[in-house]
């Protein structure tokens, strides 16, 4: 299984044993797992004919099944959008603390690069379920760069959660944002180049060349962002971006030259890795 989405928690029909063994000659591991995630999802034995053979075709699971599994919630996927991978749902956690200590009501959230706008919506849901704070008194906005993307996000962040909108980095958020953002998160793309060709066939194949592309050292997105950051947060508001274990090091110098306070999070069972940065200043 791609992402190690949860079998439903109600009882469903025992998979064929055709259809396991069909998922496991096209090299899906959890190939039980698949088929039980399959059945349960299939309306008619014709969608279920339909959704294995996108799946023996090495389309992502999650793009088949229409949803992914993040953080507890079910997350719409559509074809060709970025697939959220269970170890942002560290990045989430680290924001939620974050978002948790802004010490005003109503905290301003962006979700930048949000695909599926599964980061902001899980974050609205994680902040939300503190009875001193409603997810309604988030300021939530999202953006993508990609209209599949922004389409998908919108239905994972409706409008009485946030706001989603289309266009590259800051370009496409309104300016009035400018200075008022007290929680920047970012899932940039930060594969390098050269390595896209190494990536499983279902995310090199299935995915949007620009969720995944990072340039040539995998961190052209990661030096823009935290480029303007300082512009748009609040005083005392934080960035925080994913990133690999071998490139933090350069994220954080990127973050410090443009004049952020810096920390490293991570955590080796989900092996992510986040960078933290915060604008100088009190929030007031």
């Amino acid at each position: 299984m791609s992402h190690h989405l949860s079998s439903p928690s109600s009882a469903v029909p025992a998979p064929l044993p055709s259809l396991v063994t069909r998922l496991r000659a096209a090299g899906c591991v959890f190939a039980e797992d698949e088929a039980e995630l399959l059945v349960a999802t299939a309306r008619t034995p014709a969608d279920l004919a339909a959704m294995t053979d996108r799946r023996v075709a090495g389309f992502p699971l999650e793009q088949v099944l229409g949803w992914a599994e993040f953080c507890g919630r079910r997350i719409a996927v559509d074809p060709g959008v970025f697939v959220p991978r269970r170890r942002t749902e560290f990045l989430v956690g680290q924001a939620a603390a974050l978002v948790r200590a802004v010490p005003r009501p109503r905290p301003v959230v962006v979700d930048l690069c949000c695909g599926t706008g599964a980061v902001g919506a899980a974050l609205a849901a994680a902040v939300g379920s503190a009875d001193d704070m409603p997810s309604a008194h988030i300021e939530l906005h999202a953006a993508d760069i990609e209209p599949a993307a922004v389409r998908c996000a919108r239905r994972n962040i409706p409008p009485a959660t946030g706001r989603v909108y289309e266009g590259d980095l800051y370009a496409a958020l309104p300016p009035g944002l400018r200075g008022r953002v007290d929680i920047l998160v970012v899932n940039a793309p930060y594969v390098p180049t050269d390595a896209i060709g190494l990536l499983p066939p279902e995310a090199r194949d299935h995915e949007p060349r620009v969720a995944l592309d990072g340039g040539a050292d995998g961190l052209d997105v990661q030096r823009r962002v935290a480029a303007e950051a300082a512009r748009w947060l609040a005083p005392g508001g934080h960035l925080l971006i994913e990133t690999s274990e071998r490139q933090a090091p350069h994220t954080l110098d990127a973050f410090r030259r443009h004049g952020l306070r810096t920390r490293l999070a991570a955590d080796e069972d989900l092996c992510a890795t986040v960078v933290i940065g915060a604008r100088p200043g009190t929030a007031p």
